[in-house]
């Protein structure tokens, strides 16, 4: 694959602004579209106080990309865009969002909640049992060693390393995904972090797409009329993992791994929320925008 182009950080953060503004209209678009169809028993769930919510509305994420990703192909073809629309990144973005999405739905939708955590469901696989969560772990990994494989080139330890970084970020969305609005606050910070440090626009736009759609919800999430599920959550994720893959060193990301297979190891044994509530400034930042 080509090396990213880089730029100046102005233009960096303008350029993809722009492409997350047309991610935030398609997944408000789908959204408000969609809102009815969420209102059956099989997508209403008990969130963190007890109260009943829609949940799996993460699926509108990778939902509002493929759209987008499809606007793209068609202004591309008419010659109002990119010629050929759907191509390298891109292409590795949609297909992680998609992928996880589905995932993530069917977690969501069928899943009884009878074994959780990576230990759960590792354990009921031994046992002759595959979980929703187990099918998920499985298929998130075959997922993430497809969409890393164009980067990897020939080297299966590369493949290995960056497909355990994009699985491995998919589950730490899911362990963030625990209060309102949460993971999108995180993911937003992230990727903006991601974008400064690399200056990689032309790598990130599919990401900037995603991170927009998901920005659409926030406030529905905040207050608590939907949440996203790992739909949406686990996306969020791989999406922002493979963003690490694509626009950085393989030195870098070896590093960004070992940070999010620590962070995937420690929430066995320490509570993330337990953790922000001790942390004044996360405490803030965690609670703005929430209900009381």
């Amino acid at each position: 694959m080509a090396p990213p182009q880089l730029g100046a950080p102005g233009a960096v953060l303008m350029g993809l602004a722009g492409q997350a503004l047309v991610g935030f209209l398609a997944g408000r678009l789908l959204w408000v579209l969609l809102r009815p169809a969420f209102t059956t028993a099989i997508t209403v769930r008990e969130n963190w106080r007890g109260r009943e919510v829609v949940t799996a509305a993460g699926i509108v994420v990778p939902l509002a990309a493929l759209v987008v990703e499809a606007g793209r192909a068609v202004a591309g073809a008419g010659g109002a865009g990119d010629a050929g629309g759907l191509t390298g990144v891109r292409a590795l973005v949609l297909l992680a969002a998609v992928g996880f999405g589905l995932l993530g739905a069917v977690d969501d939708l069928l899943g009884h909640g009878d074994a959780r955590g990576f230990r759960g469901h590792v354990a009921s696989l031994l046992r002759g049992r595959l979980t929703t969560g187990g099918m998920k772990l499985v298929g998130g990994a075959a997922v993430a060693l497809v969409v890393v494989a164009p980067v990897a080139g020939q080297s299966i330890g590369r493949l290995l390393a960056d497909g355990a970084l994009v699985a491995m970020a998919a589950n730490l969305g899911n362990l963030l995904d625990r209060r309102p609005g949460r993971v999108i606050k995180v993911a937003g910070v992230t990727f903006v972090a991601l974008a400064l440090a690399t200056g990689a626009a032309h790598a990130l736009g599919g990401v900037a797409v995603v991170v927009g759609a998901a920005l659409a919800l926030l406030l529905d999430d905040l207050h608590e009329r939907l949440m996203l599920g790992d739909a949406g959550a686990n996306v969020l994720g791989a999406v922002l993992g493979l963003g690490v893959v694509v626009s950085c060193a393989p030195r870098t990301r070896l590093v960004v791994l070992a940070v999010v297979a620590a962070l995937n190891l420690s929430s066995e044994v320490v509570s993330f929320s337990r953790v922000i509530d001790a942390v004044p400034p996360l405490r803030f930042l965690d609670r703005t925008g929430r209900l009381p």
